[in-house]
């Protein structure tokens, strides 16, 4: 240990502690682990580079990479990324900010999240929105959560069948350990069955329900009787958002809903091998005092100027635990920034303009695929952008031939089918092409 100057402990520092937890040596910490999962040989790692090599070394790396035109969705949209958004982010002030403790030093950020909230509140159509959450799947939790909070005595949550497979896996992950117990609603030509929610109902266990706007499937869903249905039972009805999407679709507020989450990634965020995300909640102002996380406020200074402050926070340092909610802290802050940024320049016609392209490009493939004979159709109720169809040929002999001709698309679904999306950023020409490879698949 001594070799390795870097490290703040001595060798009597490190005797002194394994000493005070009862064990003689480092090796005795991972007595629990089985020795087959032990490695014991030396590692086979390269010499030291400089800081040239490496750039260098890693711009080979990427030059390897296969770009490929994203013709995927299932909650992760390749939409486009104004270059003035990664340029404002990567500000030393918004890049290094921690969590804003203390107001007088942190108006810049506190400012930038309540024009988040107040962003997302006009785009959902509800009350109040938190700081930003982690990501959309983990927002669907909390809403859970959210839902059995709320509604107290009831402890059981009802996931329609529609709803993307991760967020479903996410919602149940959290359900189990927190002693939910789930129900399903199941789905009827691609969409939420109202006659299966209304027989789910009848148990009179059910603290609320999580239902898909746009769904796995990308049919744009109609929730007509829902709201009903669900608050004369005394439940909450959760929609699982496409925030692009609500400029073009009907809201969770004009629906009667009582919380809307989501993942803010359609929003500006590139897409980067897995993330970053950030998810959002917004929810009637009934349900504030059970939402996780912050609230950034406005209000007056003693000099009586414009300032912002944290308004709620209900964590477990603030009230008593067992009054506490989610500790969502620094949360993705600089990704809602990302989002307020992206909201900021495009505006209402500019969504609308994001959605109007990706509809008519999903539209023209969705025909031109049929059109080739290797797939049918599978509904026939509106999608948006996203769709699925079934394949007439082996899905591993389509999807390699879309790769080897620079496409991503064609993601298998549980049922077999498969699904296809179209954002704002592909061109027709983009579209032709993908067509000439599937003829030739």
């Amino acid at each position: 240990m001594s070799t390795f100057a870097y490290f703040p402990h001595t060798e009597d520092d490190i005797k002194s502690m394994l000493e005070r937890i009862g064990v003689s040596k480092l090796d005795d910490l991972y007595a629990d682990v089985p020795e087959k999962f032990m490695y014991r040989g030396e590692y086979d790692l390269p010499d030291a580079m400089s800081e040239q090599q490496v750039r260098d070394f890693f711009a080979g790396l990427d030059a390897k990479d296969i770009k490929l035109k994203v013709f995927a969705g299932a909650g992760a949209y390749d939409h486009y990324t104004p270059s003035v958004i990664p340029y404002i982010c990567s500000r030393s002030e918004f890049l290094t900010a921690y969590t804003p403790y203390q107001a007088e030093i942190s108006q810049g950020t506190l400012r930038y999240i309540f024009e988040y909230q107040s962003m997302i509140c006009a785009l959902t159509g509800m009350d109040i929105s938190n700081a930003s959450m982690y990501d959309g799947p983990t927002a669907a939790a909390e809403a859970m959560k959210m839902a059995v909070a709320s509604t107290k005595k009831k402890n059981r949550v009802l996931l329609s069948d529609t709803l993307l497979p991760n967020v479903r896996r996410v919602v149940a992950t959290y359900a189990k350990f927190h002693g939910i117990e789930l129900g399903s609603i199941k789905a009827e030509n691609g969409q939420t069955s109202l006659e299966s929610l209304k027989q789910e109902l009848q148990t009179g266990d059910v603290a609320g329900i999580i239902v898909p706007a746009l769904n796995r499937y990308g049919i744009i869903e109609d929730f007509t009787g829902f709201a009903e249905a669900v608050h004369e039972a005394k439940a909450l009805v959760v929609e699982y958002c496409d925030p692009s999407a609500l400029a073009v679709v009907k809201t969770p507020g004009e629906w009667n809903f009582d919380i809307a989450v989501g993942d803010g990634q359609s929003l500006g965020i590139p897409l980067c091998y897995g993330g970053p995300y950030v998810g959002f909640m917004a929810c009637r102002k009934d349900y504030v005092r059970k939402m996780p996380g912050r609230i950034v406020g406005q209000t007056e200074d003693a000099q009586g100027r414009r300032c912002f402050v944290l308004t709620l926070q209900a964590r477990e340092q603030h009230i008593r635990r067992e009054k506490a909610t989610s500790n969502i802290c620094s949360n993705q802050s600089l990704m809602a920034l990302y989002v307020t940024v992206y909201m900021s320049l495009m505006g209402a016609e500019g969504l609308r303009k994001v959605n109007e392209l990706s509809s008519a490009g999903a539209h023209y493939l969705h025909d031109r695929l049929i059109e080739t004979g290797k797939f049918e159709e599978v509904f026939t109720t509106p999608f948006l952008k996203e769709f699925v169809l079934k394949p007439l040929i082996p899905v591993e002999k389509l999807q390699q031939k879309l790769q080897d001709a620079g496409f991503f698309g064609a993601l298998a679904t549980e049922e077999g089918y498969v699904t296809f999306c179209v954002t704002e950023k592909r061109t027709k020409e983009e579209i032709d092409s993908l067509i000439e490879a599937v003829k030739e698949a």
